[in-house]
């Protein structure tokens, strides 16, 4: 009894966080509107699955709406995966072919229409607290498992990709989009394996040990609640997104296999010389002294088409957009750092006046050119 009312107690928490959450993610003003109202609705989804560890009381005497609540768990993988599109892609809006990931909802409903909704009462009754209701629940615990690892694939591939498209396109090193989903999906797919676990449980005949494990997934799912709330407070406006459009470089490649020694060798004259121009405007014009460049704004500024562009530094000079543009970055800090005139600028100034907004990826990317911090390197000089 003290263990269902502990349990009772943590998911009242945890709903009540949830909700508020979700009405912070609705209300809050942001760019990324659509991507916040699909996160809203996943956590108020998991919401109402985990409101069935304190609500069945109520919702015992109204059986129909009992079972539709569980039938809702089969949509919160699909908005978890649109979430992660929204999040990754600026262009991504919702088409009616997003309807289909509503399917096993669809099903599953149309299911127990004939087997449960248009039943009597009192087989309504036996349908849950029989053999019929076990094996539909077993039924829709395994579907529910498989759905989830189908989904959480393809959120792990979307974020492949987001970041490959990301590194090859843009240099604003300050965005925390990869990180912050990457983080979550982790997290969720962690505490997806107990909450599996905890299912087993079902089977060993322990009460004891089976509402151990509900308490359990219950205080995770109170600490990670908080943990949204805290990344929701302090990155109201978390994400940018990159072009949906946009592919990866060895998509985008397409030369023959076979190719004349001739033909090899007027394709290398040909990107000796856009390499050799593009490395004169870098060092010329000194593009890269704008945070937000992207490969799209600098072949503009070359009257250059992006793909070329873009397959001349990621392909031939084998280097990813994020990191051609940052090296040119820290060459310049250094030579700040050693000019005697300049000393009295400090690390902050420096960063800024070189491209980045952000100390910590701007001390990443002097290490990882120099193996120095940029004050290590400064002190060097003395």
């Amino acid at each position: 009894m003290v263990e269902q009312n502990l349990i009772s107690i943590i998911s009242i928490v945890a709903v009540f966080v949830s909700l508020l959450l979700s009405f912070f993610l609705l209300t809050v003003s942001t760019n990324n509107k659509l991507g916040n109202v699909l996160l809203a609705g996943f956590i108020i989804l998991n919401a109402v699955d985990l409101s069935g560890w304190f609500i069945y009381p109520l919702t015992q005497h109204y059986p129909d709406l009992e079972v539709f609540r569980r039938t809702t768990s089969a949509l919160i993988n699909p908005l978890f995966f649109l979430y992660a599109l929204a999040v990754c892609y600026s262009d991504f809006k919702l088409k009616p072919r997003h309807l289909l990931h509503a399917i096993p909802f669809v099903i599953e409903n149309l299911y127990l229409t004939s087997v449960f909704y248009l039943v009597s009462a009192e087989d309504k009754t036996s349908f849950l607290n029989n053999q019929g209701g076990f094996t539909a629940g077993i039924v829709h615990l395994v579907v529910g498992h498989l759905q989830f690892a189908f989904y959480i694939i393809a959120i792990f591939l979307v974020l492949r990709k987001y970041k490959k498209v990301y590194l090859e396109n843009y240099t604003n090193s300050a965005t925390i989009t990869y990180k912050w989903l990457f983080q979550l999906t982790v997290v969720i797919t962690i505490v997806h394996t107990i909450v599996m676990f905890k299912d087993l449980l079902l089977f060993s005949g322990s009460s004891d040990i089976f509402n151990g494990a509900q308490i359990f997934v219950g205080v995770n799912a109170v600490f990670i609640l908080c943990w949204f709330v805290m990344k929701a407070l302090y990155y109201p406006d978390l994400f940018r997104g990159v072009d949906s459009r946009l592919q990866p470089i060895e998509n985008m490649i397409a030369l023959p296999e076979e190719e004349s020694g001739l033909q090899k060798q007027e394709l290398s004259v040909e990107n000796q010389e856009k390499i050799g121009r593009l490395k004169a405007y870098m060092s010329r014009m000194e593009p890269y002294l704008e945070p937000s460049l992207t490969v799209q704004d600098l072949a503009l500024q070359m009257e250059m088409p992006v793909r070329d562009l873009s397959i001349l530094i990621n392909h031939h000079l084998d280097q990813h957009f994020f990191d051609f543009v940052n090296e040119y970055r820290i060459q310049k800090a250094m030579a700040i750092l050693k000019d005697p005139s300049k000393t009295e600028l400090n690390i902050q100034e420096v960063l800024y006046q070189v491209g980045f907004n952000s100390k910590s990826s701007f001390n990443t990317a002097f290490k990882k050119y120099t193996n120095l911090t940029p004050t290590q390197f400064r002190n060097s000089l003395v």
